[in-house]
C-alpha cells in the first residue's frame, strides 16, 4: 500500500475523464485558472493597499480629559456610612 505509480495515474485519470467528460474538465481547469488570477490579484491590491493605510494608522498621543478625578466606589460607599 505505498506511493501510487504512474500506471494507478493513469488508471485515475482515464475513470475521471470518463465520468466528467473532456468538456467538463476543460470548464472546470479555466475556472479554477481564473480563480486563481483573481486571488493574486486581490493579494497585489491588498499589498498596494497595506502601506498606505499603515501610514494613515500612526498612533495618535494621549488626549487630556478635562477633569482628571477618578471615584472610586467602594471608598466612597465606605465613607457614606
Amino acid at each position: 500500500m505505498g506511493s501510487l505509480s504512474i500506471g494507478h495515474w493513469l488508471i485515475v485519470l482515464v475513470v475521471v475523464v470518463l465520468i466528467f467528460g473532456t468538456k467538463k474538465l476543460g470548464n472546470v481547469g479555466s475556472d479554477l485558472g481564473k480563480a486563481v488570477k483573481g486571488f493574486k490579484d486581490g493579494m497585489k491590491n491588498d499589498e498596494e493597499k497595506q502601506p498606505a493605510a499603515s501610514q494613515q494608522a500612526q498612533p495618535q498621543p494621549p488626549q487630556q480629559v478635562a477633569d482628571q478625578t477618578t471615584i472610586d466606589v467602594e471608598t466612597r460607599e465606605k465613607t457614606r456610612h
